[in-house]
């Protein structure tokens, strides 16, 4: 099993709009799965992805001051702003390279003389 963190505290803000002070335009996202599963040392596998996601301002929506804003509030409109595709798509390429780090299809190795 994996479990998805996910990071959206790091944002790109409008000083001023319609208004509204610190406005929120773009979430810097970062995705970290963690593996249930521990490689050899006993570490957990783990990896990451990291995007940028644009939210519009919302025209009919209740704006939240900069100053209550969590983690959880901006990652809910990311997850929104991605839909269900795009979040299954994070969250699959986080597995898939997980998969590739327990099970490799390749290996470098060295000859020796």
């Amino acid at each position: 099993m994996i479990t998805y963190n996910w990071n959206c505290r790091t944002v790109d803000v409008h000083p001023q709009e319609r208004e509204e002070t610190n406005v929120v335009y773009n979430v810097h996202y970062i995705v970290t799965g963690i593996s249930d599963e521990l490689n050899s040392e006993g570490v957990a596998y783990e990896a990451t992805v990291i995007g940028v996601k644009s939210i519009p301002l919302s025209d009919g929506g209740e704006f939240i001051p900069f100053d209550e804003l969590t983690n959880e509030i901006v990652t809910g409109w990311v997850k929104e702003s991605l839909g269900e595709e795009g979040v299954g798509e994070i969250e699959l390429s986080i597995a898939n390279q997980i998969d590739y780090e327990i099970t490799p299809k390749s290996i470098t190795m060295t000859i020796s003389d």
